[in-house]
């Protein structure tokens, strides 16, 4: 019965854009990085910072607050960059997202996360995979795989070039919510 309840609890990376909190599956988080220099590449969408060297690879790096619409802040000493595992149309890409800061590891069973909120047919928040709470705050739960569109996804694909960074060892699950939660 023990083993049972652990299968439903879903752990979730949180960070910050400004003063909300978000969450990622922790399943799609390879791991957390400090800010590094970012190479700004012309042409692209505003929301497309650059791209930055991991480990020999050109990785796509997404500011997490102009991609939801929100103004852009001033990048300080907690600013991360969470690298994520993206899977669309049956491949991987490895992108970079910019957030304010990275604040913890947190578990969250089903049944505390509630539905996304119905905001209306002009507005798409297909993105947001429900809303959770910790110490009265909404978490607000993003499903990474959704939140960019084929174009967009193409866009990154191109700067991270032929493979995208896909042939990178994933991290094993667990150092990165580590790794994270000392940050």
């Amino acid at each position: 019965m023990a083993d049972e309840a652990l299968k439903d609890i879903n752990q979730f990376l949180t960070f910050t854009l400004g003063k909300e909190i978000f969450a990622l599956d922790i399943g799609t988080v390879r791991e957390v990085l400090e800010l590094t220099s970012i190479t700004k590449i012309p042409r692209t969408p505003e929301f497309m910072r650059g791209v930055i060297n991991l480990r020999g690879h050109a990785v796509p790096v997404v500011d997490m607050r102009l991609k939801l619409g929100m103004s852009q802040g001033e990048d300080t000493v907690d600013t991360c960059i969470i690298i994520v595992e993206i899977e669309f149309e049956g491949e991987f890409t490895v992108m970079g997202a910019l957030v304010d800061s990275v604040r913890e590891v947190f578990e969250m069973t089903p049944d505390t996360i509630e539905p996304a909120p119905k905001m209306g047919a002009a507005i798409n928040a297909e993105y947001i995979k429900g809303m959770g709470r910790q110490n009265g705050q909404f978490i607000i739960i993003i499903d990474i795989n959704k939140i960019f569109s084929a174009e967009e996804l193409a866009i990154a694909k191109n700067l991270a070039g032929v493979g995208g960074g896909v042939d990178q060892p994933p991290v094993e699950e667990g150092v990165a919510a580590t790794s994270a939660a000392s940050a």
